[in-house]
């Protein structure tokens, strides 16, 4: 009990900051578009100056990441594909396979999965949360948002969608500073300070909004909650732990399991939810799974933390 509790503390923060978000929401002074505008500014100025501040640490030859991408990588498309078997067998419509597409694989790597694996590792895990997210983004513009337009009633666009990889923020972040660390490329002091104080932000920031969403979510009745709360199960508990006995059998190295579990046990993200929405998917089962798997979140990611020791 005694380390769980210490796991608990180490996440707490995190959590009073989605609270007070959520608190703030019910406030005559808050509106959906202070979600859009913070969102906003994580995604284009926040997350990409993390990312960069993160990559510039990365010591070149230290340590092979080809290992934690291919794994990640097909723990991820497994996940995806699990979509086709779970719809048949329980025999769901094509609308709600394409929602499993996103619902499986993608949780909140970024906005909540990098605090915590920061608050738990410190910065030096980093530059791997950082390589994480961008597998994970990288595979929810391809694969799952290809798979989500080839079962809908429109055709396939293939040029959207290289055209919305090519300009996602946090993979050019990515790029922007891989290039940083291969070519020696020595930033001016007063620039690293100002990606510093840009990425020192952005956490809080981040945070504040999800707490804002849930306190803006419906309620509904209790009995709608029980599907919401199996997919919750699946997608931290169930499918965590087959990826963690795969990585345990490959001999994995012990903070890189640790790091890529804890990332796989995060709960749905907003990112996901807001492309149900555009593609007028399941959206209220998946803000569910959104509202649902946060708040539980806070007794499940240090549950998962215990386990891995």
């Amino acid at each position: 009990m005694g380390t769980f509790l210490i796991a608990v503390k180490t996440v707490l923060p995190l959590f009073l900051v989605i609270g007070i978000g959520t608190l703030f929401s019910r406030t005559k002074a808050s509106n959906a578009n202070w979600i859009e505008v913070l969102n906003k500014y994580a995604l284009y100025i926040g997350f990409p100056a993390l990312v960069i501040a993160s990559l510039m640490h990365l010591e070149v030859g230290e340590q092979s990441y080809s290992k934690l991408i291919l794994f990640t990588s097909g723990y991820i498309v497994f996940c995806i594909l699990l979509a086709f078997p779970v719809a048949k067998a329980f025999r769901f419509s094509s609308k709600m396979r394409r929602t499993l597409f996103l619902i499986l694989p993608f949780g909140n790597i970024a906005y909540l999965g990098l605090p915590v694996l920061q608050n738990t590792f410190g910065d030096e895990i980093l530059p791997v949360a950082a390589i994480v997210s961008a597998l994970y983004i990288f595979w929810l513009l391809t694969l799952a948002m290809i798979l989500v337009e080839v079962y809908g009633d429109d055709k396939l666009h293939p040029r959207k969608l290289v055209v919305s990889l090519a300009q996602n923020p946090l993979l050019i972040s990515v790029i922007v500073g891989l290039a940083i660390v291969f070519f020696n490329i020595k930033l001016p002091e007063v620039a690293q300070q100002t990606i510093q104080l840009f990425s020192d932000s952005v956490t809080p920031v981040v945070l504040f909004a999800l707490g804002m969403f849930l306190g803006m979510q419906k309620i509904g009745k209790l009995r709608e909650w029980l599907g919401v709360f199996a997919f919750v199960v699946v997608t931290m508990l169930v499918l965590p732990f087959v990826f963690y006995q795969f990585l345990k059998g490959a001999n994995f190295d012990t903070q890189l399991l640790k790091a890529s579990v804890i990332d796989a046990a995060m709960p749905m993200g907003l990112t996901p939810y807001a492309l149900s929405l555009q593609y007028k998917l399941e959206t209220t089962l998946a803000a569910r799974i959104v509202v649902l798997g946060t708040l539980l979140s806070i007794f499940i990611i240090p549950l998962w933390m215990v386990w891995l020791g």
